[in-house]
């Protein structure tokens, strides 16, 4: 299984340019790859000290920052390298500030993954979540370079777990300690005979938690809503917009809606203003008499988590589809209700704010206009169920410290 899956990955680098002819993503994704070596070589040198964290895309980087934010603390002349796997993660956090080298992780064939620990030489790599490369992780455990899993979440049905997964559990001996979400992942693990578990719960919860004590106002958010309800339907896509058109071209003219489309591409864009019955601006076009308008598409990135704050009710995208939900925590933590699509059985956390009744479900644009409506005019149900949100997230905050406690 391990030649089929090295075959598979070499044939997949033959493959990519000639199908990023045809995907802009991929040709995003390809370019990137090519300047990896060049960057580590001019960013990275010999003597440094280099803590490695890998994410898949945006959402397994939030999951990191809180853990960056501790080892720079602990290890303030450390180089922090980030690498990810998807152009949007890398596109929307190449500048961050916390590292100091951003890049994209190569393909796993042994070759680049020899060059790419060359020229990076970690001290220290955390993979993300469920981010297994299994020749990157060979190599790791070759070279004995301590190797974590971060806010790890494994599932029955993963490869390791079968008769014919023997190959992709080996990848998992490279890791010193599995750092993870819940129970169920550490009993699955200790069913294959991995006894070096602990379960840290989800650093997520402290990355959203400190968005309260931030800054986050936004002018321009106050000037548009000027005291009337809010909507925020965050990260969305069209099966999403679906759902929340006919409740927000029926909305009543005390309740303003603020919509931050997943892809801010222009067509796209466009295809959603032109199914808006209501008077609707773009960030970008926004003008002095903003608060005339009573829909607001963000058409830019990087704002989403202080516009939940001004949130009375959040519809949070992904669950539509199949693009998978995005971050309910995070308008969850300023204490706003969450209504998603029905396609979350992989998201616990999702699933366990639906059993505590601060999130609701909706399989329609029947059943969304009814939920939203209710959540809009019943003031009581409203901020009960935004009160379970909040503590949600209060009651799980801490995994950062336990991370903390076995590294330090």
């Amino acid at each position: 299984m391990q030649f089929l899956y090295n075959l598979f990955i070499s044939f997949a680098e033959i493959l990519l340019p000639v199908l990023a002819a045809f995907s802009p993503k991929i040709k995003l994704g390809l370019d990137g790859r090519k300047a990896v070596a060049g960057t580590l070589k001019a960013e990275i040198g010999k003597n440094d000290k280099v803590i490695w964290f890998h994410a898949a895309s945006l959402g397994e980087f939030e999951q990191a920052l809180p853990v960056m934010e501790m080892i720079k603390e602990q290890l303030p002349n450390a180089k922090i390298l980030v690498s990810f796997f998807s152009p949007s993660g890398y596109e929307n956090k190449k500048n961050h500030p916390l590292a100091e080298v951003i890049t994209y992780l190569p393909l796993d064939t042994s070759k680049n993954v020899r060059e790419f620990l060359d020229l990076a030489h970690p001290e220290m790599v955390f993979f993300v979540k469920y981010e297994i490369w299994p020749n990157f992780l060979r190599e790791l455990k070759a070279r004995k370079i301590r190797s974590f899993l971060l806010s790890g979440a494994f599932r029955e049905n993963q490869i390791y777990f079968k008769s014919y997964g023997s190959w992709m559990r080996k990848s998992l001996e490279a890791f010193e300690h599995f750092f993870l979400q819940n129970k169920k992942s550490q009993e699955l693990l200790k069913s294959q005979g991995f006894n070096n578990t602990s379960i840290t719960g989800d650093t997520r919860f402290d990355r959203v938690s400190r968005q309260i004590e931030y800054n986050n106002k936004l002018d321009f958010v106050e000037n548009f809503l000027q005291g009337d309800l809010c909507l925020v339907a965050g990260s969305t896509w069209p099966e999403d917009e679906d759902y929340l058109l006919p409740y927000i071209n029926k909305a009543p003219k005390n309740v303003k809606v603020i919509i931050a489309p997943h892809e801010i591409k222009e067509e796209k864009i466009n295809a959603l203003q032109q199914k808006i019955e209501k008077n609707t601006v773009r960030y970008s076009q926004r003008q002095a008499n903003v608060e005339q308008f009573q829909v607001l598409i963000v058409d830019t990135i990087g704002l989403l988590g202080k516009i939940y704050s001004y949130a009375n009710v959040a519809y949070v995208g992904g669950a539509a589809g199949t693009s998978g939900l995005h971050n309910i925590l995070e308008p969850a933590t300023f204490g706003v209700p969450i209504v998603i699509g029905p396609n979350f059985s992989k998201f616990p956390e999702a699933k366990d704010l639906q059993q505590l009744a601060g999130l609701f479900s909706v399989a329609s644009a029947k059943e969304a206009s009814f939920m939203l409506k209710r959540l809009m005019t019943d003031e009581n149900f409203r901020k009960k169920t935004g009160m379970v949100a909040g503590h949600y997230v209060n009651s799980n905050t801490g995994a950062t410290k336990k991370v903390q406690s076995y590294l330090f």
